[in-house]
C-alpha cells in the first residue's frame, strides 16, 4: 500500500496492525526511506511512493506481491503517477493476476477507472460525522492584515466558539506556522500550540498526532502533511487558511520556486473532513462562501510542474523512450522532459541523443547505478563519482547531499555558504550553542550515514576537506556554476545562461566563481540561497572536457559595434577572452546585420538616391492598393529588416559599425535587391526627378502626401502643360518658389496658374526681386535661372 508521506506510512501500518491485534512489523509493516519494519509474517506492507518504483525496477514481476493499493491518488504525486503507470504495464504484460486499487476520498473515478482498463468503481461512505462549515462574512474580509494575523484571529475565534475538541489549522509552510504560533502565545496562554510538518523528527510528529497527556485542548498548526492519511487524535475543529505551497520548475532553466496559491476545492474538502473523523465537527474557512466557486477543482498534477530528472531517469532505466507508451494520467510536458534528459546526458546517465532518429540516448551503466541509488539523480551522480575517487570525498559528498535535501539547520543564520553548514555538522555541540537546531543536525547526519551505506563506504569514514565542497557540488550542478558579473552588485551568470544574485550583504558575493546549488527562480534573476566557493583550478580539472576556445564575432549592444574575440567558454561562462585578429569579413558582416536588427534599418547611412527609391516604391504600392497587379517591391523598414541577409549581407565588406557602411553600397544593394527589370519600371512610372525646360533634373519628393517638386517660377517659363507622373498619370504638385527659394504658390494646374494667379505673384515679386525677369506672358517667355543683365 502506497502512502504519500513517511509519517502517514508509519501511522497507517501501525493502525492496521492495531486493528488486526498484532504488533507493527507483523501482519502490517512499513518500508520508508532509511527505515524498514517488516517480517516474514507481514501481509500488508505500507511504503512511500518512491519505494514502489525501485521494487519494480529491481524485479518487474513483483514476486510475492498480489495487490498494490495506491492510497490518496488525488494528490497526483509524480511518484504515484509513475508507479501506477509501471504497475499497469506489468499487469498487462507480465502479471495479469496482479490487482491494482486506487483510493481517495476525492477521486476522479471515471478517469482512474479508464486508466486501469475499465476497473469497477467501489464507493464506501464509511462512518461519516457531520461537519458544519463556517465561512467569513464577506469576500476579502480582513485582507489588509497579514495572513498570520488573520489566521490567529480565526483560530482564537474558533476556540472561543467551540466548547471541546482539539483544533487543527492548515497553513502553507513552516514559516507561517512559526509566525502564527508566536501570535497565539499570549492570546491562548493555557492552550498548547503544537507544530506538525515534514521537517520535524518522527518523535515530534507522533507527539503531534497524539492527544495531550493532560487532557488539555490543543491547537495543532500543520502543513498539508495532515491533509490526508493521518488522523490527529482529538481534533474536532479545523481552521483552513485556504493556501497551499507548490513547487514550480522552469524547464528552460531547471530552477524552481515555491509559490503560495489558493487551495483547490478537493484539498479544501479533504481538510474539512479532518474535523469529522472522530465525531461531529466544525470547519472554519478563511474565505467567504462566495469566493469558493473561484477555487480550482483539483490541484495541478506534480508531473506538470516539477523537476522531471528523476522521472526521465526511471523511464530510461525501464527502457521507455516515449512516455506515451505508458498509462500516465497526464503525460509529462515534452519540453520539461527534454530538458531533464539533457541534464542526465550532462551527468553521464544517458548516452548522447540519437538526433538523426529524434530519440533520446540510452541509459549508461553509470545511469543504472544512479537509478538504483536512493537520491535525486544530481546527488546520486555526485556521490557515486566522488566515492569512485576515494572514501573521503565520498563521505563529504554524502554530507553535502544530506544538507542540500534538508532545511537549513542554522535557520536564518549563516548566510548562503554551505561551508558554515558543514562546519555545524562537524561541530554540532558548538553549533547548537550558536543557535543551530540539534534535531535538524541529527537528522542530516543520519541521512548522510544512510547515503554512505548505500554508496558502500566503510563505516565512520572521515569526510574530505570541506574546501572541496564546491568541486563536488559542481558534479551535481554543472549547470549552476556561476561567474561574477562586473560591477559592485553580487550578480552572477550561471553556466546554463541564467542570471542570479545573492541578497545584499552576502559575504560570498565577492567570489569570482561559485556553485549555486540552491537558486530559486525569482523573475528577472534567480535568487541564490545556497552556494559553495569554487576555485578555477578545480573547475578546469573537473570539467576540462567541457571547456573550449571559440571564435566569436558578434554585435555589442553596449559599444554599438561588432566585436571579434576568441573566448574560453564553459557553458555560458567566458573564463578568458582575447582579441580575434583577422576575423573573416563574412563573420563580421553577419554580426553587423545583427546590429542593424538591434538599432533599426532607419539608422543606416542611407544616401538620398536610396531614400528616393524607397519612397517611390512606397508611393507606387500605396497607389496600387490591393489590386492583383500590384507587384511593386516592399522596401519598408519591416520588409528590409526581414530580408536583411538577402539584400544587405552580400554587400558588406567587414565594416564594424553602421556608420562605416559606405552610403553608395546601400544604394547598390537596394537596386540589386529590386532587380533590373523592376527598377526600370519604377524609373519609368515614378521617375526620381523632373526635367525642367532648362534641362535641369530636380528631385521629386515622393515622401510627401503627393509627389512634389520645389522649383523657381522662372525655370518654368515657356511650359504650358502641367507635368505628370505615374500610370495612369497624376499631376505633380509644383511648389513654386521665389528667386530666394521661398514658396510663393503651390499648384496642380500650371496653365491655370499662368492664366490666373501669376499676375498677382508677378506684381508682388517684381517689387521684391526687381533684378529678376517677370514677363507679362510667361507661357511665351524663355526659362531662366539668372537675373536680368545690368542696365535693364
Amino acid at each position: 500500500m502506497l502512502e504519500p508521506r513517511r509519517v502517514a506510512a508509519r501511522a497507517a501500518a501501525e493502525r492496521i496492525a492495531e486493528e488486526a491485534g498484532d504488533r507493527a512489523g507483523g501482519f502490517a509493516g512499513w518500508r520508508i526511506r532509511g527505515e524498514t519494519q517488516v517480517s516474514r509474517d507481514t501481509r500488508i506492507e505500507v511504503v512511500t511512493e518512491g519505494i514502489l518504483t525501485r521494487l519494480l525496477q529491481a524485479d518487474p514481476e513483483l514476486p510475492g506481491i498480489a495487490a498494490i493499493v495506491f492510497d490518496e491518488v488525488h494528490e497526483r504525486s509524480i511518484h504515484a503517477d509513475l508507479g501506477l503507470a509501471l504497475a499497469r504495464e506489468v499487469q498487462e504484460a507480465l502479471r495479469p493476476d496482479l490487482r491494482l486499487l486506487a483510493m481517495s476520498a476525492t477521486l476522479e473515478t471515471a478517469r482512474f477507472s479508464a486508466l486501469l482498463g475499465g476497473a469497477p468503481v467501489i464507493e464506501s461512505a464509511g462512518r461519516r460525522h457531520p461537519v458544519e462549515t463556517r465561512w467569513l462574512d464577506r469576500p476579502g474580509s480582513g485582507s489588509g492584515a497579514r495572513f498570520e494575523d488573520r489566521m490567529a484571529d480565526l483560530i482564537v475565534r474558533a476556540v472561543d466558539e467551540t466548547g471541546e475538541g482539539d483544533l487543527l489549522a492548515f497553513l502553507p509552510g513552516v514559516g507561517e506556522i512559526a509566525r502564527t504560533a508566536a501570535r497565539l502565545a499570549n492570546r491562548l496562554p493555557h492552550t498548547p500550540v503544537v507544530p506538525l510538518h515534514g521537517s520535524l523528527p518522527f518523535a515530534e510528529q507522533r507527539r503531534a498526532l497524539s492527544a495531550d497527556g493532560e487532557a488539555r485542548r490543543r491547537v495543532v498548526l500543520a502543513t498539508a502533511i495532515a491533509e490526508t492519511s493521518l488522523t490527529v487524535e482529538g481534533v474536532r475543529i479545523v481552521v483552513d487558511g485556504g493556501r497551499a505551497r507548490r513547487a514550480e520548475t522552469d524547464p528552460g532553466t531547471g530552477l524552481s520556486r515555491l509559490v503560495t496559491v489558493p487551495v483547490s476545492r478537493a484539498e479544501a474538502e479533504q481538510r474539512r473532513g479532518r474535523a469529522g473523523r472522530l465525531g461531529p465537527g466544525v470547519c472554519y474557512r478563511l474565505w467567504a462562501k462566495a469566493e469558493e466557486g473561484a477555487l480550482p477543482a483539483f490541484a495541478p498534477p506534480e508531473i506538470l510542474t516539477t523537476d522531471l530528472a528523476p522521472l526521465a531517469l526511471d523511464l530510461a532505466a525501464w527502457g521507455t523512450e516515449d512516455p506515451a507508451e505508458l498509462a500516465f494520467a497526464d503525460q509529462p510536458p515534452a519540453r520539461a522532459l527534454a530538458e531533464a534528459r539533457h541534464l542526465l546526458a550532462a551527468l553521464g546517465a544517458l548516452a548522447p541523443p540519437r538526433e538523426e532518429e529524434g530519440t533520446p540516448g540510452s541509459i549508461t551503466a553509470h545511469g543504472r547505478a544512479m537509478a538504483r541509488f536512493p537520491a535525486h539523480p544530481r546527488l546520486a551522480h555526485m556521490i557515486l563519482s566522488a566515492t569512485e575517487e576515494a572514501p573521503g570525498p565520498g563521505a563529504l559528498a554524502c554530507r553535502l547531499a544530506a544538507l542540500v535535501a534538508a532545511r537549513n539547520p542554522l535557520g536564518g543564520r549563516g548566510g548562503a555558504d554551505i561551508a558554515r553548514r558543514l562546519d555545524a555538522l562537524a561541530h554540532p555541540a558548538r553549533a547548537v550553542r550558536d543557535g543551530a537546531s540539534r534535531p535538524a543536525l541529527d537528522a542530516i547526519l543520519a541521512e548522510a550515514e544512510r547515503l554512505a551505506r548505500a554508496a558502500g563506504l566503510p563505516p565512520r569514514t572521515v569526510p574530505a576537506d570541506p574546501a572541496a565542497a564546491g568541486d563536488l557540488l559542481s558534479l551535481a550542478y554543472p549547470d549552476r556554476i556561476g561567474l561574477r558579473r562586473p560591477g559592485e552588485a553580487p550578480r552572477y551568470l550561471l553556466s546554463q545562461g541564467r542570471g542570479a544574485a545573492f541578497d545584499a550583504g552576502e559575504a560570498m558575493g565577492a567570489l569570482r566563481l561559485i556553485v549555486a546549488w540552491d537558486a530559486a527562480d525569482d523573475g528577472r534573476e534567480a535568487r541564490i540561497r545556497g552556494a559553495a566557493a569554487l576555485d578555477e583550478a578545480s573547475l578546469r580539472a573537473r570539467h576540462g572536457d567541457a571547456i573550449a576556445w571559440e571564435r566569436v564575432a558578434q554585435w555589442s549592444r553596449r559599444e554599438r559595434r561588432v566585436t571579434a574575440e576568441e573566448r574560453e567558454r564553459f557553458g555560458a561562462l567566458v573564463l578568458a577572452r582575447r582579441r580575434w585578429a583577422g576575423a573573416p569579413p563574412d563573420a563580421v558582416a553577419r554580426a553587423l546585420c545583427d546590429g542593424v536588427r538591434d538599432l533599426g534599418v532607419d539608422r543606416l547611412p542611407w544616401p538620398p538616391a536610396a531614400l528616393s527609391l524607397r519612397a517611390r516604391a512606397a508611393w507606387l504600392t500605396a497607389r496600387a492598393g490591393g489590386s492583383p497587379g500590384n507587384s511593386w517591391p516592399d522596401l519598408s523598414d519591416t520588409a528590409l529588416l526581414a530580408a536583411l541577409d538577402d539584400w544587405l549581407l552580400p554587400f558588406l565588406a567587414g565594416e564594424a559599425t553602421l556608420q562605416e557602411i559606405p552610403p553608395p553600397t546601400l544604394d547598390t544593394a537596394l537596386r540589386h535587391h529590386i532587380g533590373h527589370e523592376t527598377l526600370t519600371e519604377i524609373e519609368r512610372t515614378a521617375p526620381a526627378a523632373f526635367t525642367s525646360p532648362l534641362g535641369s533634373r530636380i528631385a521629386i519628393d515622393y515622401a510627401r502626401a503627393e509627389p512634389t517638386v520645389s522649383i523657381r517660377v522662372q525655370e518654368l517659363f515657356g511650359l504650358d502643360r502641367h507635368p505628370t507622373v505615374g500610370a495612369p498619370a497624376v499631376p505633380l504638385v509644383l511648389e513654386l518658389t521665389s528667386p530666394a527659394g521661398r514658396p510663393v504658390q503651390v499648384t496642380r494646374d500650371l496653365p491655370g496658374f499662368w492664366a490666373n494667379s501669376y499676375a498677382d505673384v508677378r506684381k508682388d515679386m517684381r517689387a521684391r526681386y526687381p533684378k529678376h525677369p517677370w514677363p507679362e506672358d510667361p507661357r511665351n517667355a524663355e526659362p531662366t535661372r539668372r537675373a536680368k543683365p545690368r542696365g535693364r
